[in-house]
This record gives C-alpha cells, structure tokens and sequence, in this order.
C-alpha cells in the first residue's frame, strides 16, 4: 500500500511539474481573434492580455456601432481560442496520471 501512496505522490509531483511549464507555454502564446470576416481582429496572449486590435476604419466610418461589436466580437473569439489552448495543452497533463476511482482533479 505504501509503495502505490509513493508513487501516486512522485507521479502527482510529476503532473505538477508538467501542469506549471504548460501554464508557462499558455502565458507565452498569442492567438489572433478575428470578427466581421477579418474586418476586426484582436491578437491576445494566453494570459489574456490584449496586444493589437486591427480595425478596417474604412469600412466603419459611417457605422461606428458596428465597429464597436466586431471588436467585442473579436475579443471573445480570442478568449474562447485561449481557452480551448489551455484545455488542450493542460488535458494533455493530467491524461497519464491514473488516478483512485472516485478521487478527480483538481484536488
């Protein structure tokens, strides 16, 4: 019994470890959110941090309303591309941790 508590603790340690440099890996990547078929787009880091916004101000300059939600729009394209980036890599994480039936993470 204190051989498998020994080894679910290296292989958790382990998971941590691996979980830690893929939040580091997500901090770094930039995905590029786009609206209105490339009218708007947002280039936003996996920490959510918005980088650049790319407005055709061409196209809105009779309907600044528009502009305004193809941005938002685009904003939420670039969280939601985070998001399933971050899913992704830390689903990759946990996938070899085997786990007691019942116990799930996070802990």
């Amino acid at each position: 019994m204190r051989g498998q508590i020994g080894q679910l603790m290296q292989q958790a340690q382990r998971m941590q470890e691996d979980m830690q440099r893929a939040q580091q890996e997500i901090a770094k990547l930039e995905v590029t959110g786009s609206a209105g078929g490339g009218l708007v787009s947002v280039v936003m880091t996996g920490a959510h941090e918005v980088r650049k916004i790319t407005i055709d101000r061409q196209t809105f300059a009779d309907d600044p309303e528009m502009a305004e939600d193809l941005v938002a729009a685009a904003v939420n394209d670039a969280v939601n591309k985070v998001a399933q980036a971050s899913k992704d890599r830390l689903g990759s994480v946990t996938a070899g941790m085997s786990l007691p039936p019942g116990l799930k993470l996070p802990f």
